[in-house]
């Protein structure tokens, strides 16, 4: 029996993650990957935030392979609290056409709306200003805040910034930081590139580079750091978005940093990064496949090289 009514509906789901061979059918994506150690899994009922979709006031997820939306108030992969919060958010009033991030943040939940719709109705002021969210945003003009979001890294307070980067999961976060901060140890001046809020910036005691969060503010795409750069850091750790970082790992391949922790949401431009870097020297000695996705066909890798 599925626990979730909307699979093979949904296009968010490939794979039925309460089925007993779901272990076996996500991994078999990993078959051309130089794995080296053991997957992490990521239960489910996990999620703290989701990106949902809404038109003519219809709201849930599409369908899959096509721009149908099926209405949605609960998912089971989504944690207790957010299923609970949902049924408020499904009910305010659409109109319209546009995506909805609603996130479980460590104070309440936030909700940030994109639309090619510039303005939202007097219905839906009136919804947002009943609604339990802490804050709510209409294409970057908050609608309702009756306190700024936050994300807490143990004992650091950081402020959720609308449409922010930020793992799906606590749990998920908690496993990959504590892959990063192993890997690590011993390291002496470390960068984290790419870093977003901080998830691991703060734990690494790192200089963080990014365009957005609370680090050093630097387009790594336009403007990676360069070998001058890298030149008092022996570790270097990045966590880029899908594109990956290919002008970045020109630049490492020809630095003297010893060791690169590379966190990677797509396999495809991870194993071409990879190639840069082996052609500069690096050995990658580790790689653990981390199930941050639960039921997508996406998979978190950490890997490290080293010199």
């Amino acid at each position: 029996m599925k626990q979730c009514p909307f699979f093979g509906k949904c296009g968010g789901c490939k794979f039925d993650f309460t089925s007993p061979d779901y272990n076996e059918s996500k991994i078999s994506l990993l078959k051309n990957l130089p794995i080296t150690n053991n997957p992490i899994w990521i239960p489910s009922k996990q999620r703290r935030r989701a990106d949902f979709a809404f038109l003519n006031n219809v709201f849930g997820f599409y369908r899959a392979g096509s721009k149908n939306i099926i209405p949605i108030d609960s998912c089971p992969l989504l944690t207790e609290q957010m299923n609970k919060f949902l049924p408020e958010v499904y009910s305010m009033p659409w109109t319209g056409s546009g995506s909805v991030l609603v996130t479980q943040c460590d104070n309440g939940f936030d909700i940030s709306v994109v639309s090619q719709v510039p303005y939202f109705t007097t219905e839906f002021k009136k919804a947002a200003d009943k609604s339990n969210a802490i804050r709510i945003v209409w294409n970057d003009k908050i609608v309702k805040q009756t306190q700024k979001p936050i994300i807490k890294f143990n004992d650091i307070v950081v402020e959720y910034l609308p449409n922010a980067f930020l793992q799906p999961s606590k749990a998920g976060e908690d496993a990959l930081r504590n892959l990063v901060n192993s890997a690590a140890r011993g390291s002496n001046k470390i960068a984290d590139l790419f870093s977003g809020m901080g998830s691991f910036t703060f734990a690494l005691n790192a200089d963080g580079f990014d365009i957005f969060g609370n680090g050093i503010k630097r387009d790594l795409f336009k403007k990676p750091l360069t070998v001058q750069n890298l030149k008092k850091y022996d570790c270097v750790v990045m966590d880029p978005p899908r594109a990956g970082a290919i002008s970045q790992c020109e630049e490492l391949a020809k630095s003297d940093v010893k060791k690169i922790i590379y966190v990677s949401c797509n396999p495809q431009t991870f194993m071409r990064d990879k190639i840069i870097l082996e052609r500069g020297g690096f050995e990658m000695t580790e790689l653990t496949p981390v199930d941050q996705f639960v039921g997508s066909i996406h998979w978190e890798l950490v890997s490290v090289f080293k010199k």
